[in-house]
């Protein structure tokens, strides 16, 4: 059982910076090195300083996160506060669909366990270098920076509703994608102590931070002993939330011109194995098609959009036998085992490394990919919210990049210390 407590947050003193929007930022690895750079010339205090962090001597840069936490905690830029508390975090933003939405969530400190069923569990298989980037930056700067995002049955915004409605919020934020982030500080210990009896029976499940997640534990284990290093800081957002929505990231693939042999086999492929329907490509995406194994496709050669259908659904348990349905029913797990293991010949350390494959999140940026080097693009489907979470109790993790959560998580609301 998860054990879920309010955390004597490090943060920002907005008395101390020009304002919440300045200094935040998203999440550490989806920022390229121009919006780094784009971040600090907004303020020299934005927390790229310390979650992604540049020693301009060129030194190491954890120990230059290390020691500018501790100059911004002495200069007044972060206070600590003195009782333990919990945030209240809503996002109003607008998807990729257009649809403008709210979602919430409860930023808290949580124990670290293992994975395993009625405590946390993943969705997606990980990576060993981002998880010893994190761990290197934790040692140093002994806190959680970011928030891991997860997912629980149940509704324990209903204990913070009565606490903030009509309060106006700790701070407000507008991202740059136009996500406007608002917070609250909750500091009631009845309305603390009723989440945490709320929650005690929920079962995690980690939307976006596996990377940080399994850092955290090696950490804990790394320490030892009892003490605050035993807790990681999540953000908690019910799976019934109205504003909880998960979308595709589509696939990109190089490699295949100049490679005949590579290019008939795809063919081949598409033909034997597949319904192919030509459709305009406004019309590529497949968001909405019914069935398994249904996919858009287009390549530089043609410039021609393609709707497949898998024929055979019946095939998957051959193509995957050691997995359960729930996850032969994946049209990830389907693009990875028919197309990218098999004419494209990836291997699954290549996919890892994304050798020969990329990722966007809309249709109109994988169309514009073909232009810039790109051989073909694969459309897919948003992973139904009870597909993740049917697979993730089969104790199986889902290939990388299988959901795209939106709005991501910013990162500088609130820290949370290790000792």
């Amino acid at each position: 059982m998860p054990e879920v407590l309010p955390l004597r947050a490090l943060h920002y003193n907005l008395a101390a910076v020009p304002s919440l929007g300045d200094v935040i930022a998203p999440p550490y690895d989806v920022i390229d090195p121009e919006q780094r750079e784009r971040l600090v010339a907004r303020s020299p205090f934005n927390v790229v300083e310390i979650d992604l962090p540049e020693d301009p001597g060129g030194g190491d840069a954890y120990e230059h996160a290390a020691e500018t936490l501790e100059e911004w905690t002495l200069q007044g830029i972060l206070v600590a506060d003195r009782e333990p508390g919990l945030w209240a975090l809503t996002q109003e933003y607008a998807g990729p669909d257009g649809e403008r939405r709210e979602r919430r969530g409860i930023l808290c400190r949580v124990r670290v366990t293992e994975y395993g069923a009625g405590r946390v569990r993943p969705h997606e298989r990980t990576h060993p270098g981002p998880k010893e980037d994190r761990l290197r930056l934790m040692r140093a700067t002994r806190h959680n920076l970011s928030p891991i995002f997860s997912l629980y049955g149940g509704d324990a915004w209903r204990h913070i509703d009565p606490v903030i409605g009509g309060e106006p919020p700790w701070g407000e934020a507008r991202a740059d994608d136009g996500t406007v982030n608002r917070v609250w500080r909750v500091g009631d210990r009845g309305v603390c102590e009723a989440i945490a009896a709320e929650l005690a029976d929920a079962e995690l499940l980690i939307a976006d931070g596996h990377h940080r997640y399994e850092t955290a534990v090696k950490y804990a284990e790394e320490v030892g002993g009892e003490g605050a290093h035993r807790y990681t800081l999540m953000s908690l957002t019910s799976l019934n939330d109205p504003g909880l929505t998960v979308f595709p990231t589509h696939r990109l693939v190089a490699g295949l011109a100049g490679d005949p042999a590579k290019q008939e086999a795809l063919a081949a492929t598409l033909r034997d194995r597949f319904q192919v329907e030509e459709v305009a490509l406004d019309a590529l995406d497949p968001a909405g098609e019914e069935g398994v194994g249904v996919f858009g496709y287009v390549d530089s050669h043609s410039r021609r959009g393609f709707r497949l259908r898998l024929k055979d659904p019946s095939e998957l348990s051959t193509a995957m036998p050691e997995r359960s349905e729930h996850y032969r029913q994946l049209d990830v797990a389907i693009l990875e085992s028919i197309f990218l293991g098999g004419p494209l010949g990836m291997r699954a350390e290549d996919v890892a490394a994304e050798r020969g494959i990329g990722y966007v999140a809309s249709a109109v940026e994988a169309i514009a990919a073909l232009d810039a080097g790109w051989d073909a693009a694969f459309l897919l489907r948003p992973t139904p919210i009870e597909q993740v979470r049917a697979v993730a109790a089969a104790g199986e993790t889902m290939p990388p990049k299988s959901t795209y959560f939106f709005p991501k998580l910013p990162t500088g609301l609130a820290f949370n210390p290790l000792f």
